[in-house]
């Protein structure tokens, strides 16, 4: 029995197991943007070592922005991050300084391919049952079976903001104050988004247009 049960807790390889249960918020408006730009504001100015800099909010060069094409989130955000940060009194440059910090953001789109099964919120599968034995009560009592239908009604307007799909297009947005080869502010935001939106945070390269061949002209046989 005792070797049995030795057996019988071994294994091939190790079992997949879930994690605990976390929500992460979806990004799907200029507004959310605005919420992450107060965030990393008030985030940055809490910082004793960069507090009292002069700060500049970097912008991508003239090769990068030839090479690609959309990135609404990466002017949007910096124009909210620029509001926020002067409002709250912060010391920006619109060009860089011998003493001032750089402040830079960056945005990983990730693309899930192959997800498994992926539970739904916390309760859905409650209220999915409690609107149908709602509903059936009138089928069985009343004499106007379609009244069965406003407490349902009722419980979706209370609860409908709350609902979401997971998705497989997430981001990670990474904003950092650096000083010369020192990092003195680093915070990274991981959203779920909307897979149409997926150009908003990872602008496509222009293609480029193919290149002739050239064939060396020479003398020498």
């Amino acid at each position: 029995m005792l070797s049995g049960c030795f057996y019988a807790n071994t294994s091939q390889a190790p079992i997949a197991t879930t994690y605990p249960y976390t929500e992460q918020q979806r990004m799907q408006a200029a507004h959310h943007w605005d919420v992450l730009a107060r965030h990393e504001a008030t985030s940055i100015l809490q910082r004793e070592r960069v507090r009292n800099r002069d700060l500049h909010i970097s912008e991508p060069d003239n090769e990068a922005l030839h090479a690609y094409s959309g990135g609404e989130f990466g002017r949007g955000f910096r124009a909210l991050l620029t509001s926020e940060l002067v409002s709250r009194g912060a010391n920006l440059t619109t060009v860089p300084t011998a003493n001032s910090a750089n402040i830079t953001f960056d945005v990983e789109v990730v693309e899930h391919r192959d997800r498994g099964f992926i539970r739904p919120p916390v309760g859905a599968f409650t209220a999915l049952t409690a609107g149908i034995a709602v509903a059936t009560i009138p089928y069985n009592q009343w004499a106007e079976p379609a009244l069965g239908l406003i407490p349902a009604a009722m419980l979706a307007d209370t609860t409908s903001g709350s609902w979401t799909h997971t998705g497989d297009e997430e981001i990670i947005v990474t904003t950092q104050i650096i000083d010369g080869e020192r990092i003195l502010y680093s915070s990274s935001n991981i959203y779920y988004i909307n897979a149409g939106d997926r150009r908003q945070y990872a602008p496509h390269r222009v293609p480029q247009a193919p290149t002739t061949p050239s064939v060396p002209l020479t003398d020498t046989w």
